[in-house]
């Protein structure tokens, strides 16, 4: 390992730390001839010298912010193969354990020359962190101590969990296909559902710990997992650790070795590896686990859950994604309804913008006998709202017979094992009932009065006398005048965890709240009322004017934020839909918002155009609202006049 002068940064930690969006360090490299050379990397994906950078950024007059956990990263990714740097945060996760169990311990070595805290290291860390017995396989180098120091230094600033979460992040965006890790929303759905406050959880492929750490801020009393990446294990016990937990976590694999054979736990919450062939098939034929059916070779993720279920006490829950074609696929049928006739299987729930396979993921949850009889399976498509699934669920429990709201249904089990036992969400709850005949009336209703409503609000606009047409400029033009500015979030931002609300462009698109998550880090930019958010050229087009502070912008969006002394947000807004809308008819690929177009006008006059775009955007509201009431009116109609629920009215003459 080389010293942190080595430290190198990618063109996506430029932008983070100087606050911009990769296009704009791109422009950097072309448009000055002294930007730092590449000091490693591919042509692709080069690297630079942290020093060269920092020295390039301060004589140009570019603010930038490096954090000592930012110097601690880039010195680390500097100086370790890609193969080792998981491997390297592990060891880093249980040092900052020690400094904090035992912080004495590290101020007595830490002036210490280099050779003598190498050699120290792995006995402070098995004597001080017992957990990380079995987890400690390498011998640190002198050059190592480098990387310890600024930890340390990381750590003064920051609160030791702080630093590593830091760490583990940067490493996903680096490796998001090495690992999967389970969105934090999921992973509280899972643990809510399970109700397993104050009770002992299983994670039998517990990965970086994600659902264990859920568990453990919900109260759960004991959290145990195995996991068989060591890289993986390690990273898990020291997030754990440091957020609290004393969790038990065994290195092994789940399906052939069980680390907890005949130990039974009041949850279980699992995320599998989907579709992995060699899972034990040849092996485990005899296995006593397979209560309900021995599970197919081309169906692993039915081992895992009947893998879970053996796990879980009479009257517990195990909570299990599973990819969306494990509810249908014909070779896991018998299994499928075994679980019924059982009893076992509570409830299955389509998850939206999330998954691992081409199909989408499903949330299993299933129910440990207990001599309760078990007559209805809930079946719950929330793609289009996840905020629903809590609710509907309880209800479901309450009482199972009950027709419940929205994209969901409680089936009979009777009704559900035919040939195919076929138990996707979408396929039941698309044959929900609709009631044509009581909901026709309220449906006219409706579309009545959004009707009149319509007709109220048509705009109205003038055609101008003849003579010399208005003066235009573009949105480049206007940024290099300073009456707005361009950024973008940081490309590789996470948006599935944090204390703050995140804008994405999926909310965007849809016209709806902020559905993401995320805290304050260097790049992070917080939105503020009156910033204009727009998605950028491609196959959606979407612009929106923020009314209020308080939550951060997500990637994949572009901010222009204007100087409101000099240009109006609405009309801004306004000209860069017409720029989305001519981009969108004529099929251009190469539109870009910086050239959009719109009118040089003084403000006053702005204000008037502004005023034009909302009514003409609220009219569009009203107007879809309307042939949305309509095509449900038609539906309804037709549906009740095919059920005898409606019949045609009589004619008053």
């Amino acid at each position: 390992m080389s010293s942190a002068d080595g430290a190198t940064v990618a063109s996506s930690d430029i932008a983070r730390l100087a606050g911009v969006g990769r296009a704009a360090v791109s422009n950097w490299r072309r448009r000055f001839p002294d930007f730092p050379q590449p000091a490693g990397g591919t042509s692709a994906s080069p690297l630079y010298a942290l020093r060269d950078v920092e020295e390039w950024l301060a004589r140009h007059g570019k603010p930038y912010d490096i954090t000592p956990r930012d110097r601690l990263w880039q010195a680390l990714r500097g100086s370790s193969a890609d193969l080792e740097l998981g491997d390297r945060i592990g060891y880093l996760g249980g040092f900052l354990v020690v400094l904090e169990r035992a912080p004495e311990r590290w101020k007595a070595l830490a002036d210490q020359p280099e050779p003598v805290v190498a050699g120290s290291l792995v006995d402070l860390l098995r004597s001080v962190l017992p957990e990380f017995e079995g987890l400690i396989t390498d011998v640190p180098d002198v050059d190592a101590v480098t990387i310890i120091r600024l930890t340390a230094q990381a750590a003064e600033r920051d609160s030791a969990a702080e630093v590593f979460d830091f760490l583990c992040k940067r490493y996903l965006e680096v490796h998001s296909r090495r690992h999967t890790v389970t969105p934090s929303w999921v992973a509280d759905l899972m643990v809510s559902l399970t109700g397993s406050t104050g009770s002992r959880v299983l994670d039998p492929a517990c990965g970086l710990g994600t659902l264990l750490r859920a568990g453990r801020a919900t109260g759960a009393a004991l959290v145990s997992g195995q996991e068989i990446n060591l890289t993986a294990a390690r990273l898990a016990v020291a997030r754990l650790l440091l957020h609290g937990a004393q969790p038990r976590l065994a290195v092994g694999d789940s399906l052939r070795h069980d680390a907890f054979p005949g130990e039974l736990f009041e949850a279980v919450i699992c995320n599998p590896p989907f579709g992995e062939r060699s899972w034990g098939y040849d092996d485990l034929t005899t296995d006593s686990r397979w209560t309900y059916g021995m599970p197919p070779r081309s169906e692993p993720e039915l081992a895992w859950l009947q893998h879970c279920l053996a796990h879980v006490k009479p009257g517990g829950h195990a909570a299990i994604l599973m990819p969306a074609a494990a509810a249908h696929r014909r070779p896991g049928r018998r299994i499928r309804a075994n679980l019924l006739r059982a009893g076992v299987l509570r409830a299955i729930i389509s998850l939206p913008g999330w998954g691992t396979t081409a199909s989408g993921t499903d949330l299993w949850v299933l129910c440990r006998p207990d001599g309760v009889d078990h007559t209805h399976v809930l079946l719950l498509d929330a793609t289009g709202d996840r905020d629903i699934i809590r609710d509907i669920w309880w209800s479901f429990r309450a009482d199972p017979e009950s027709d419940l709201p929205g994209p969901a249904r409680s089936v009979r089990i009777v009704d559900l094992l035919d040939e195919e036992t076929d138990l996707s969400p979408a396929r039941h709850v698309a044959a929900k009932p609709a009631h044509a005949g009581v909901a026709f009336r309220p449906a006219r209703t409706r579309l009545y009065t959004a009707a009149r409503t319509l007709a109220d609000t048509l705009p109205d606009l003038s055609a101008p006398l003849a003579g010399e047409p208005l003066p235009t400029t573009t949105v480049a033009e206007l940024a290099k005048a300073g009456a707005l500015s361009i950024r973008q979030a940081p490309m590789g931002m996470l948006t599935d965890g944090g204390g703050l609300p995140v804008l994405t462009a999926r909310d965007v698109r849809l016209d709806r709240p902020p559905s993401g998550a995320a805290d304050i880090a260097p790049g992070i930019i917080e939105l503020r009322r009156g910033d204009v958010v727009a998605l950028p050229p491609g196959r959606h087009s979407a612009v929106r004017v923020l009314s209020e502070d308080g939550m951060l912008l997500g990637p994949h969006l572009l901010l222009f934020r204007v100087d409101p002394q000099r240009l109006d947000p609405y009309f801004l807004a306004g000209f860069i839909r017409i720029a989305q809308a001519a981009r969108t008819s004529s099929g251009s690929a190469r539109a870009d918002l910086h050239r959009a177009r719109l009118l040089r006008l003084p403000l006053d006059a702005q204000h008037e155009y502004a005023q034009a775009f909302q009514t003409l955007s609220a009219f569009q509201r009203s107007a879809r609202e309307a042939a949305e009431l309509a095509e449900s009116l038609v539906s309804l109609g037709f549906a009740g006049l095919a059920d005898g629920s409606l019949r045609p009215a009589r004619s008053s003459a």
